[in-house]
């Protein structure tokens, strides 16, 4: 942006302090911009550990529940899904009277192995079409395919006759370990994503793959690809822990996460494992402490 004519000597000084009183005033209003964090959902990841969810996400504007999957390892969440069941099944009726789980996209089968995943795509497929189809008490908004997609799968375009097959409207997932580039990632998902599925980004922050802002860039080319309507963030709720795993994000180091994405339709991974109750007080009070300095 040209604040000032450079090549005019006379009032050089004032000239310069405009230029610098505008850029101040541009920059606040990117952060201003930037500050108005929301959040849609969260994702829960059923396992034996979380398999009675429990918490107050909807306090900080989560209505809507991204389940990873119903099948996982060929145990099965729901009944009558033709493989063996897990030792224990969810509350279904229970999560789908939850505040935060008002809208859900239910995922459908995978492995917990990524590998594994990729080389069993047709047994995943059928699998997932069973389970599309079986009657749940939740409000089931959307399905999501958990065998999630990153540039490093050289064979990653033969997923797009099997995502023909499963129901609308569908959600894959897409992270970028190699991190071979925002733009390069988008123009690669455009060449073979059917046109009507949507995209989750892993915004990669909670495994220190990138900072946030760089994750930004990474929505903006897809937005720019794919259409704004067809993606949305996960931003990852988690830290390294010293000696091994993860542990839970601080408030200070969540908060700049969600404020990059501003009004995005942004989706914390994951709420049983790592937003706890206090993290949920910790988030409300934060948002309420920048809506006044707003």
């Amino acid at each position: 942006m040209q604040f000032a004519d450079a090549s005019i000597p006379a009032r050089r000084g004032s000239r310069a302090f405009l230029r610098g009183s505008l850029l101040m005033l541009f920059m606040s209003i990117c952060i201003g911009h930037s500050s108005a964090a929301s959040i849609t959902g969260i994702v829960w990841q059923p396992e034996n550990a979380t398999i009675a969810p429990q918490g107050k996400w909807d306090q900080i504007g989560a209505h809507q529940l991204l389940i990873q999957w119903t099948a996982v390892d060929n145990l099965a969440f729901v009944a009558d899904a033709g493989i063996p069941v897990a030792p224990q099944l969810p509350d279904w009726k229970r999560i789908a009277g939850e505040p935060w789980a008002r809208e859900v996209i239910l995922g459908l089968a995978g492995y917990f192995d990524e590998n594994k995943a990729r080389a069993n795509l047709d047994e995943l497929g059928a699998l997932s079409a069973r389970l599309a189809k079986l009657p749940t008490p939740l409000n089931v908004v959307g399905w999501y395919f958990p065998v999630e997609i990153d540039p490093t799968w050289n064979n990653a375009a033969k997923l797009a006759p099997l995502l023909a097959s499963l129901p609308r409207p569908l959600w894959i997932s897409v992270y970028d370990s190699a991190n071979v580039g925002p733009d390069d990632v988008a123009k690669w998902l455009a060449s073979w994503l059917p046109k009507d599925v949507g995209v989750f980004f892993q915004d990669g922050v909670g495994v220190h793959a990138r900072e946030a802002h760089i994750a930004v860039d990474y929505l903006n080319a897809l937005e720019k690809r794919l259409g704004k309507q067809r993606v949305r963030v996960i931003a990852e709720a988690f830290r390294p822990q010293i000696g091994g795993g993860f542990r839970s994000a601080t408030i200070d180091e969540l908060m700049p996460q969600l404020n990059a994405y501003g009004t995005r339709k942004v989706y914390l991974f994951d709420g049983p494992h790592y937003v706890s109750d206090t993290l949920v007080d910790e988030i409300k009070s934060r948002l309420k402490q920048e809506k006044t300095k707003r």
